[in-house]
């Protein structure tokens, strides 16, 4: 469910998470609810607890849709630039970056040029971004 604080700036879209992966997420401490993207009026904070997180402006994004895929893997997976965040297989919407963002794994500083994120209203999440650039 899609929340916006109380002084109406900001609005966090949970990462989405199916049963069994959630079960999963748990056990190796990433709970639901320390998975999100945050919407200010300037930027983006995306969070997968301690495995996935990355902040930048809003003016970044290029592109935001529907992609037409499901991946198999579940977690915080990627490769050049291009990162996977879900929890579910449904529901992955594509941020295009530009220019190329900075983001961490596990710590680690990656580029981040593309983010695939499960989010359950996606369609809203998809409209606000590109309305972004208009």
């Amino acid at each position: 469910m899609t929340k916006t604080d109380n002084s109406g700036k900001s609005t966090c879209f949970p990462i989405s998470f199916e049963f069994w992966y959630r079960i999963l997420s748990f056990v190796v401490g990433l709970p639901p609810s320390g998975a999100y993207v945050n919407l200010s009026e300037e930027r983006i904070e995306v969070r997968m607890g301690w495995a996935f997180r990355s902040s930048f402006p809003r003016s970044a994004v290029k592109s935001a849709s529907a992609l037409n895929k499901k991946p198999l893997s579940r977690g915080v997976h990627g490769f050049c630039g291009r990162w996977l965040v879900n929890g579910s297989g449904k529901g992955i919407l594509s941020i295009k970056l530009d220019p190329v963002q900075r983001a961490r794994v596990l710590g680690f500083p990656v580029r981040l040029r593309e983010l695939l994120v499960s989010v359950e209203d996606i369609s809203v999440l998809a409209e606000i971004l590109q309305s972004t650039n208009r």
